[in-house]
């Protein structure tokens, strides 16, 4: 099983339509409502590709039963509500524009807790974990840390996919794998890392102080992995047009399953799964779906190219 942790989920609305445009009124084309949330969907993507994975975290009962329809799922009902996040997708360039909601507090003392204790129950029966997404208010920033500490002390590999100071913390955890984008790690290091050997300069002092593995995403550009063992950038010859939304949660379900496999991954084929993984979910329109059959046709077309280090420049 793999585990996915969504502490702030949401009920994802898709709006369709030909183009938007600021100061008008628009036809909508059609509207499709989906429980969501990053974990969620990383928990969507998995099943897909034959991998079983549950998801928990922090939910209301309204949308804990929803979910149970659809996924394996066990949540802490800890939230009054919980939010809407709202996508524009334009048919006529692919282009998505975001609109996300900050969400409910949890309100009761004892939730990060009862979460903690929900998470180890799991953990004897988990290969890998993921956890992704924004935090409600009233739940720390260190909350993400601590249930990546605790797997990662009972050999479960752990991706931690959260942003701000939450990130900063995760970083800290000795063999914790971080998968930002080009924002997030300009956030997390204070470089703007422009090119893949600037992502692999940022990313060696985070191995240095213990971090496994740093996997950036950066859109069309494809992505960078920066390990112990190597550093490699993987990208499609042309990018695949279509809704981003949901591309960065199903790369995190490729690597994820890749590491709930294999302790000791082969990490170009790893980075190149993870390409494709995410440029078969661009093309569905809304967030936690792949064509897999795109996904096969696309993977061995990625590029993937071996980056030097900063200690190999040096030697």
């Amino acid at each position: 099983m793999i585990l996915t942790v969504t502490m702030n989920p949401a009920y994802d609305m898709t709006y369709r339509m030909e183009r938007f445009e600021r100061g008008r009124a628009h036809r909508v084309l059609s509207v499709e409502q989906r429980i969501g949330g990053k974990g969620i969907n990383v928990t969507r993507v998995l099943n897909q590709l034959g991998k079983y994975s549950r998801a928990t975290g922090f939910a209301d009962h309204v949308f804990a039963s929803a979910a149970e329809l659809e996924l394996p799922v066990d949540f802490v009902h800890a939230l009054p509500w919980v939010r809407r996040t709202v996508v524009i997708s334009e048919s006529g360039d692919g282009t998505a524009t975001a609109l996300w909601e900050p969400g409910a507090r949890v309100g009761d003392p004892y939730a990060v807790e009862q979460l903690l204790v929900r998470v180890t129950g799991l953990l004897p029966n988990t290969g890998g974990m993921v956890i992704a997404g924004s935090l409600p208010g009233g739940v720390g920033d260190s909350v993400p840390a601590r249930l990546a500490r605790a797997a990662l002390e009972v050999g479960v590999p752990t991706i931690c996919d959260v942003d701000g100071r939450a990130l900063e913390l995760a970083a800290e955890v000795p063999g914790v794998i971080l998968m930002p984008n080009r924002d997030e790690l300009q956030r997390l290091t204070g470089t703007d890392a422009q090119t893949a050997a600037d992502v692999v300069a940022v990313a060696r002092p985070l191995l240095e102080r213990g971090v496994r593995a740093v996997i950036a995403t950066r859109g069309a550009e494809g992505m960078v992995a920066v390990t112990a063992a190597g550093a490699w950038s993987a990208a499609l010859p042309e990018p695949i047009a279509g809704n981003p939304t949901g591309a960065g949660d199903a790369a995190t379900a490729a690597v994820i399953a890749a590491l709930a496999a294999d302790a000791e991954p082969d990490w170009p084929a790893l980075l190149a799964d993870a390409v494709a993984t995410s440029a078969a979910a661009v093309v569905i329109p809304v967030a936690g779906e792949i064509d897999r059959t795109l996904r096969d046709r696309l993977l061995p077309d990625v590029v993937v190219t071996e980056l030097r280090t900063t200690q190999e420049s040096s030697a």
